[in-house]
């Protein structure tokens, strides 16, 4: 369909103030301002709605330049932002763009997930392709467009065309105009850590380079998330501030310093925006998925989910170790084959799907941060009996859950890869946790030639290594579960045995980081890392105090130097329901919990596959409500999590199924308190229905769990 020229008066919407040329065919309302073009040429432009009418992406070409603007209910959500890429071997689109033609549809279809947080998922969009021509750079490209209720997504697909044999993409050139005085929650991007830093809240103004999902609330109200979906043989965009408020696509950098090398025609993933009036929109949106190919592994019924116990936290609070020497010095070893056995039965007696097992391949001796040449992924430690270990898990009806830690060698991992899927596969190992600790372009990998090369964690060709991991250890039916990995962007609807990830800092950091997460970092997490998809947390530790350090001066307090878990309990199994992940680890020791049995039966009961997901109520970085109805039975389980304000919860069950439940509620005692008093914790039981609403207490860094059990 050939994009109509439109010539006389045309109505727009202004985005923002500053914008010098508002974009919308629509008129205005009667009590917006409007800027009225009298007979003249009016640049091409086109735009595509919401289903329910509410948001509105338009685009344009003027003076030779592509732009795009959004709006919601004709209020600004990006301004005038321009689209665009730059290539190493040919000139760039940029100008003398001009729009051949649209083709517009609409979608309303279900799907059903074989896990997630919810069974079915509604993909409801309209649908614009956009056909352009860039003279300068002469190529055909499209702009694809999808719009939803709760947001957008959008990609430039090149198809085949001459000279595209070899592309290399130096820079892309999509902005996202959001204004600078518009709230951000962000962690910073190109550091060391990787994604594992705390998020900071900041005016928009402030930012410098920063990872996605970013999470902003404009001056309107409105609550908008910057992401992608479907990163495929492309490099990971980072935002950088361009001019003020206008945050810029920034790609991570391949080695050879270009961003993209792609041969053929190619699509970059969408650039997504989520949108909505309030926080928890943003926490019930299926955009990132519904931007996703279906499943291409076809069945996928061998896909176990569930909770795990494993020998992981020992090392991290220094009971254990992951090697058997230091330094010509023998080490209290973690992964022996007795001490596996220990967890094993610890994880049949609660039927947890297996223990995770790390430290058990040779390797780990001395300084393994820097020396991922030497990892071999089939060979056990002399008092590691992986065939024994293995059989005695069967026996009991569990299994291991392997690990393999590359240290960031890549290549290392890559040759030996074959072998330890193999290896895994026949001891009954049906997840891999993968490990990439380096620090950020230190990813490691040895060309044709013989040269060392070095990567970003999110760079192209970590990205396709990821990949290429999944699809493989998919041939052996095993799941995947990265940590230190690069992040989510929905990729699990496609290749399902992508279980989980890492990707944030974790529970680890309350064992030995300084400052630990504090209060605050879960409900931070839920409205930024948790919308891109699920996170290995590794919940449910019942030593709050674990390797707290004391004041190391007379000038530094307990606050300046501390390593503690700054949650309640309660909290704590809240975790269970408030971060999602199929799989759930039980991270502390059997003796542990041993001390809390009534606390620990909550862990033994909360499923972690659901049928439905809802959240009730939050706000960004200060407290959150999920309701999670389990996929197996008609139980519900609720959780809720604040930060460092105490708050007196109203909990409203309007949305349970009809009839009566037993509410078995783990909540803050009167005087639990994250810093003075975190093991206080009620539990009680009452029989509730739909009707009904519950009174609950959120002590400060405090929470509450329940298990709503249908009746």
């Amino acid at each position: 369909m050939v994009l109509k020229q439109y010539i006389g008066i045309l109505a727009v919407v202004m985005f923002a103030a500053g914008c010098e040329q508002p974009l919308s065919e629509k008129p205005a309302a009667a009590d917006k301002t409007a800027t009225i073009t009298p007979f003249i040429d009016v640049p091409q432009t086109e735009m595509i709605a919401s289903p329910d009418g509410r948001i509105e992406f338009t685009v344009l070409v003027e003076d030779g330049h592509l732009k795009y603007g959004v709006t919601m209910d004709q209020e600004s959500v990006i301004a005038a932002s321009n689209l665009g890429m730059r290539f190493l071997k040919r000139a760039a689109i940029e100008d003398d763009i001009i729009i051949t033609g649209l083709e517009k549809s609409s979608a309303d279809t279900t799907w059903e997930q074989p896990w997630g947080e919810r069974k079915t998922v509604r993909d409801h969009h309209n649908q614009l392709v956009l056909s352009a021509y860039s003279e300068q750079a002469k190529l055909e490209f499209d702009i694809h467009v999808k719009v939803f209720n709760d947001g957008l997504g959008f990609r430039y697909e090149v198809p085949a065309q001459a000279d595209l044999d070899d592309t290399a993409i130096i820079d892309e050139l999509t902005d996202f105009n959001v204004g600078e005085s518009t709230a951000s929650w962000w962690i910073p991007s190109r550091m060391y850590n990787r994604y594992e830093y705390l998020y900071r809240q900041t005016p928009v103004a402030d930012i410098q380079l920063v990872h996605t999902p970013v999470t902003l609330i404009n001056e309107g109200g409105i609550h908008i998330s910057l992401h992608e979906a479907a990163l495929v043989n492309y490099s990971s965009m980072s935002l950088k501030q361009t001019r003020e408020g206008v945050l810029e696509a920034e790609l991570a950098p391949r080695s050879d310093g270009t961003k993209v090398r792609v041969s053929g025609g190619f699509k970059t993933p969408w650039r997504t925006i989520q949108i909505s009036d309030d926080a928890v929109g943003l926490l019930n949106s299926n955009l990132i998925l519904n931007l996703n190919e279906p499943n291409k592994l076809g069945d996928v019924s061998w896909i176990e989910t569930g909770k795990y116990a494993g020998i992981w936290w020992d090392m991290h609070v220094r009971n254990k170790t992951w090697g058997q020497f230091e330094n010509g010095a023998p080490t209290p070893h973690g992964a022996t084959t007795e001490h596996a056995k220990t967890y094993i039965d610890f994880a049949s007696e609660n039927d947890f799907i297996g223990v995770l097992i790390e430290g058990w391949n040779i390797g780990w001796d001395n300084d393994w941060f820097s020396n991922g040449d030497v990892f071999s992924f089939t060979e056990a430690y002399g008092d590691f009996d992986i065939a024994e270990v293995s059989r005695y898990a069967a026996e009991k009806g569990t299994r291991i859950i392997g690990h393999h830690e590359t240290s960031g060698n890549i290549s290392n991992y890559e040759n030996q890869l074959e072998a330890a899927l193999d290896l895994y596969q026949e001891m009954g190992v049906g997840s891999i946790k993968t490990g990439y600790v380096a620090d950020d372009g230190d990813i490691k990998w040895v060309d044709e030639a013989g040269v060392a090369r070095f990567e970003y964690h999110d760079s192209q060709r970590q990205i396709e290594h990821h990949l290429n991991v999944v699809k493989r250890a998919a041939k052996h039916q095993i799941t995947i579960n990265t940590h230190e990995p690069v992040k989510d962007t929905g990729l699990r609807r496609t290749y399902p045995n992508w279980i989980t990830r890492e990707g944030a800092r974790g529970q680890e950091f309350n064992a030995w980081g300084v400052p630990p997460n504090g209060p605050d970092h879960v409900p931070n997490l839920i409205f930024t890392r948790m919308l891109s998809g699920p996170m290995d947390y590794t919940a449910g530790a019942f030593n709050l105090r674990p390797s707290e350090l004391p004041p190391i001066s007379d000038t530094m307090t307990r606050h300046d130097v501390r390593s503690r878990i700054e949650h309640t309990l309660a909290k704590e199994l809240a975790l269970y329901v408030v971060l999602y992940s199929p799989i759930q680890m039980v991270v502390d020791s059997p003796e542990v919990y041993d001390q809390r049995l009534g606390a620990f039966q909550f862990i033994k009961d909360v499923p972690t596959d659901w049928d439905q997901t809802i959240a009730l109520d939050g706000a960004v970085g200060e407290y959150a409500v999920f309701a999670r109805k389990d996929r197996q039975t008609d139980d519900w389980f609720v959780g809720g999590v604040t930060d460092q304000e105490g708050r007196d919860y109203t909990l409203d069950l309007s949305f349970l199924d009809s009839g009566e439940y037993e509410a078995q509620i783990y909540r803050d005692g009167e005087e639990a308190h994250y810093d003075t008093a975190p093991y206080d914790i009620l539990i009680e039981s009452v029989n509730v229905s739909d009707e009904k609403s519950l009174h609950i207490k959120l002590a400060p860094g405090g929470g509450f769990a329940i298990r709503l059990k249908k009746l």
